[in-house]
C-alpha cells in the first residue's frame, strides 16, 4: 500500500501583539498633561517634574532627552529660553524653547541636594550610569499615564514627544514649523509621525516650498 505524505501541521503560536496597542502613541491632551503635573507636584517629585515637563517642551526623541547635561538648559544659574541639541538619530541640530514653568521646575531640581556634582540633567541612581536609560524613562512614563487612568498600552515616550507638536499641528495647521521642531529632514516623516490626513496633508504640502 502506497504511503500517504500528510502535510506538515505548524503548531499555531500565540501573536506577540494580542491584546495589546500596537502602532504610533497616542499624544497626550492638554488635560492630561496637567493632571500628571499635578499628580508629580503633589508628590514632591521634582526629578521626575523637570523630565516631564522638559519631554513635553522639547519634543526630543527619549534618546536625546535622557542624555541632557545640565550645561544644556542652564547658563550662569539661569535656565535658557531656547536651547539647541544635536539629535543622534540625524547628526542635526534642533532648537526647542523651555516655559516659564518648565524653567522654574528646571531650576528647582538643578538645585536640589541630589544634583550636586552632576553632570547630566536626569542622573542615574545606579552609580554604573551616567544618565537615566530610555527603558526607564519609557517606564517612568508608563507610570505617569497610568496614575491618571490611562491605559498605558497606549502611550509611550513618543507621546510625550508628539503631544506639544499635535497640538501646534492642530490650532495652526503648519506642518513645516512641526517639521522643524521635531527635527524632521523631511515633511513626509512629519505627516507621517503626526498622522495626518493624507488630503490634509496634500494641501498643505503644496503651500510649502522646502
Amino acid at each position: 500500500m502506497p504511503r500517504v505524505q500528510l502535510p506538515a501541521v505548524t503548531p499555531k503560536r500565540r501573536a506577540w501583539n494580542k491584546g495589546r496597542i500596537i502602532g504610533q502613541k497616542r499624544p497626550l491632551l492638554p488635560k492630561q498633561v496637567w493632571a500628571i503635573r499635578a499628580r508629580l507636584e503633589l508628590a514632591g517629585y521634582r526629578r521626575d517634574l523637570a523630565l516631564f515637563n522638559v519631554a513635553i517642551d522639547s519634543k526630543l526623541r527619549g534618546c536625546d532627552l535622557v542624555k541632557l547635561a545640565v550645561a544644556d538648559l542652564v547658563k550662569d544659574d539661569h535656565v535658557r529660553e531656547r536651547v539647541s541639541v544635536i539629535q543622534s538619530k540625524t547628526r542635526k541640530p534642533v532648537q526647542f524653547e523651555l516655559t516659564e514653568n518648565t524653567r522654574d521646575k528646571v531650576l528647582a531640581w538643578v538645585k536640589s541636594p541630589e544634583m550636586i556634582g552632576c553632570r547630566f540633567m536626569f542622573a542615574s541612581r545606579f552609580h554604573d550610569r551616567p544618565h537615566i536609560s530610555t527603558r526607564q524613562y519609557g517606564r517612568l512614563v508608563r507610570d505617569w499615564v497610568t496614575a491618571i487612568g490611562l491605559e498605558p498600552s497606549g502611550y509611550g515616550t513618543h507621546s510625550l514627544r508628539r503631544t506639544k507638536a499635535a497640538e501646534i499641528y492642530r490650532k495652526t495647521g503648519n506642518l513645516r514649523a512641526v517639521q522643524l521642531l521635531l527635527g524632521h529632514t523631511k515633511v513626509d516623516s512629519t505627516v507621517r509621525y503626526l498622522g495626518v490626513e493624507l488630503e490634509d496633508a496634500l494641501s498643505i504640502a503644496e503651500q510649502i516650498d522646502i
